[in-house]
């Protein structure tokens, strides 16, 4: 079974166990329709977890979970990701790509070489940004037009052509 990141558990919200949770999709509005979860802090670690009631405010969801009835309880999953199974994911909407299907892209300057390997997508107040490890580092490149020229989901790259500017 595929599973695929769709929420970050951020903290309990009152006594009686809801949870907040930071959306991880573009498509928000179906925490209000999922009744199932898996959750767990690694995709090798999860456990299946039934909704009991969902509701969105202020860009983040607001969930409880079935067993999950005090503040204590809540407590133990904050900071855990809440995963789906691929089969429940909305069709990828055309010139978009999955977040995971970004991660291990190799990352090519404007001559055409290889100069990294993206790591991680870390979510920012303005955008997303590129972490990509280096022979020599970590680089951080602001996943905005400006700086990304291509990408190829079918050829596993993206292309930076400002990238010597990051170094």
């Amino acid at each position: 079974m595929e599973l695929w990141l769709i929420g970050t558990i951020l903290k309990p919200k009152g006594l009686k166990g809801e949870l907040k949770v930071q959306p991880v999709t573009d498509f928000p509005d179906r925490f209000l329709s999922r009744t199932k979860y898996f959750a767990g802090r690694q995709p090798e670690t999860v456990v299946p977890v039934n909704v009991k009631s969902a509701t969105l405010s202020q860009g983040f969801a607001w969930l409880f979970f079935e067993g999950v009835d005090s503040r204590e309880k809540a407590q133990e999953m904050a900071g855990m990701h809440l995963y789906i199974e691929e089969k429940e994911c909305a069709p990828r909407p055309q010139n978009r790509a999955w977040l995971h299907e970004l991660e291990g892209m190799r990352v090519k300057g404007r001559d055409g070489v290889e100069v990294g390997v993206l790591t991680a997508i870390l979510p920012m107040p303005a955008h997303e940004v590129y972490e990509v490890r280096t022979g020599n580092g970590t680089v951080l490149i602001p996943a905005i037009d400006e700086f990304i020229d291509e990408i190829s989901l079918e050829g596993g790259y993206m292309v930076v052509p400002r990238f010597d500017e990051f170094l």
